[in-house]
């Protein structure tokens, strides 16, 4: 009896046969790389691949985590359905809330118009024709207590996306739900609270890089003691890949800054087991299917080993990356928007497999307007259709052993890595954000890929291939409200009226103290919000005291 050909012997003679039949075979013409502009190959084998199952793998909830942070993954439980929310006044958010809620939402999240992002109150001058445009106008705690007004703060899971004035918006959170009775022990969810990044790529910051990393170490110290279930940072990658970067950027720049923050954390005094478990991550997820996949997977690899080898880190919570994703908001588009649907369906479902916790997903018309009633309840039915329907949520990272996802995941690792030398080369995350490095790194990748939409070397159905002259969308379109900042500008001057004034300077002045010692000031802007003291007052007092950030000129 002859005994078969070994397992090696067959593989080499078969990649021999299949390498004369791609050089025989007809090839379509296309740009062959990822979105990311990385070449591909025509097949992935296991030439391609080098990889130790239990060193680089493991099991789902097991260390280094590549398959999952939990072991039953979604058969435990499903990720948070959490779709992003906010416009005009508190209460018409509030009123969106609640229809999202019923409609099976498992999860709050908070989108703050530009003044509020911006550390301005709506009644500013700087806030002219922009209060409630773009997100909810948040000035004070009667804002704060308008928009969770009949939402029972002890039980949802709220996510609120603001960065520079973050410390201040988390202080209004947590006198909220005190007002409502609510021991902020009890509080679930996370403030993103990234000014890294604002640096980096989205441009939202009050104060410079130091004092603003000083305003985190005590978000850090004071939820670790008075809310130890809030999540104190979502370290963002999706602005970084939103202004343009690769996914390798974006998985690097985003784990570069936050091994920031755990450095800044253990300078500070404090243990790294006990705040590294409340950190968490917030990632984009594109349209190139596979490489998101292999993205989240990386980052997940890379944190572990980084938390437990370099910073040491005892617990195993600690090594976990924690992440909540949303369906890429550049890839939408004007033109035909329905075909927006699909897009995020496909990101979504990256988004599941790649393991993430929570998930937004875009609605189709998110570059005319706010998304209407209608678009966002379809994107959220688009999340309630992959776990219930295809069946993608039963196995925990079903891709495992992919020869094309493994090498990915190892390639963007590897990517990762070079960064990380060469931000440590250049004297860590914050000089090389003053010397404008990300952002150029950025800037470059920006460019390159609008230069390939432009060439149709990338192509985008209903932009640069498949176009109609259709006369423009026929979508329904949500208008703000002509009377949001009038509304907003008169709440906010019978706040003025009916506050106590003497508490308010008490405060504000306390917050100028503790700008030069050591007192932690999240415990004191939570005293400001209770004595009514505005956002914008809180954050023109840090302006004053630590001054304002002048970004690097990079072209």
């Amino acid at each position: 009896m002859t005994s078969p050909a070994s397992p090696s012997v067959v593989s080499t003679d078969q990649a021999a046969q299949w390498r004369a039949a791609m050089e025989r075979a007809q090839v379509r013409e296309a740009d062959f790389t990822s979105l990311s502009g990385t070449e591909l190959q025509p097949a992935y084998g296991p030439q391609d691949v080098t990889l130790d199952p239990d060193k680089d793998l493991g099991w789902p909830g097991q260390y280094p985590y590549t398959r999952g942070v939990h072991p039953s993954m979604y058969r435990g439980r499903l990720w948070t359905m959490r779709q992003f929310a906010g416009f005009g006044t508190a209460r018409e958010t509030n009123e969106r809330f609640k229809f999202l809620l019923g409609a099976g939402q498992t999860g709050l999240s908070v989108a703050f118009d530009f003044p509020t992002l911006m550390g301005y109150d709506s009644d500013s001058e700087m806030s002219l024709g922009e209060v409630g445009q773009v997100g909810v106008a948040i000035s004070s705690l009667r804002d704060m207590e308008a928009l969770f007004d009949g939402i029972p703060m002890g039980e949802v899971s709220t996510s609120m996306t603001i960065n520079g004035p973050a410390p201040i918006m988390l202080a209004f959170y947590i006198a909220c739900a005190e007002r409502q009775g609510v021991d902020p022990k009890v509080l679930r969810g996370t403030i993103q609270n990234d000014i890294l990044k604002e640096y980096q790529a989205q441009h939202a910051w009050l104060v410079p890089p130091e004092p603003a990393l000083r305003m985190i170490t005590d978000v850090m110290g004071y939820c670790a003691e008075h809310v130890p279930k809030w999540n104190t940072i979502s370290i963002s990658g999706y602005h970084i890949r939103e202004a343009g970067s690769t996914a390798g950027q974006e998985l690097a720049f985003t784990l570069a800054n936050g091994m920031e923050y755990v450095r800044r954390g253990v300078a500070a005094g404090m243990n790294v087991d006990d705040f590294a478990p409340r950190l968490s991550f917030f990632f984009d997820s594109h349209l190139d299917f596979f490489e998101e996949i292999a993205k989240f997977r990386a980052a997940r690899r890379i944190w572990a080993r980084k938390m437990r080898e370099e910073f040491g880190a005892k617990d195993p919570k600690s090594w976990m990356l924690r992440f909540h994703t949303q369906t890429a908001g550049v890839s939408l588009t004007a033109q035909q928007p329905e075909n927006n649907i699909v897009r995020t369906a496909f990101e979504a479902l990256a988004a599941v497999l790649g393991g993430t916790q929570s998930l937004h997903t875009n609605s189709m018309d998110e570059t005319l307007s706010l998304p209407t009633e209608k678009a966002v309840k379809i994107a959220l039915r688009t999340q309630q259709i992959i776990a219930d329907e295809i069946e993608v949520a039963h196995v925990a990272d079903p891709l495992a052993g992919s020869y094309f996802v493994e090498a990915s995941t190892n390639r963007l690792e590897e990517e990762a890595e070079a960064y990380f030398r060469e931000i440590e080369e250049r004297g860590g995350v914050v000089p090389a954000i003053l010397d404008g490095f990300f952002q150029l790194e950025i800037h470059h990748s920006a460019v390159k890929y609008q230069r390939a939409v432009e060439r149709g070397t990338k192509k985008i159905v209903g932009v640069n291939t498949y176009q109609e002259n259709d006369g423009g969308p026929t979508i329904e379109i949500h208008k703000i409200r002509g009377e949001t900042e009038a509304e907003a500008r008169e709440n906010m001057a019978r706040l003025r009226a009916e506050r106590d004034a003497e508490a308010v300077e008490r405060e504000l002045n306390a917050i100028r103290k503790a700008c030069h010692t050591q007192e932690n000031l999240l415990e004191r802007f939570v005293a400001a919000a209770h004595a009514d003291c505005t956002m914008g007052e809180i954050a023109q007092v840090l302006r004053d005291e630590f001054g304002e950030f002048q970004e690097p000129k990079i072209l």
